[in-house]
């Protein structure tokens, strides 16, 4: 695969194919939407990035508070 565009020829023929297949009128909608499509993408990546690194920030620490409830049933009965 990596001999196949190695000559300068063979990329302005694929270029060509591309262009008669598609039409040049749709070419700068189609490369529009590519690269609408790339940075949704990599701004999508860098959310998931920034994102992990939020949780891997966060401490893993609890607190609780402590009730002692006989003290509290003592002091109803009375």
């Amino acid at each position: 695969m990596g001999q196949l565009f190695s000559h300068p020829a063979t990329i302005i023929v694929v270029i060509l194919l591309i262009v008669l297949l598609f039409g040049a009128p749709k070419l700068p909608g189609m490369a529009r939407s590519l690269g609408q499509s790339m940075r949704i993408f990599k701004s999508e990546v860098e959310g998931m990035k920034s994102d992990s690194k939020k949780e891997d920030d966060k401490d893993d620490v609890v607190t609780a508070e402590v009730v002692d409830n006989k003290a509290k049933s003592e002091k109803s009965e009375n």
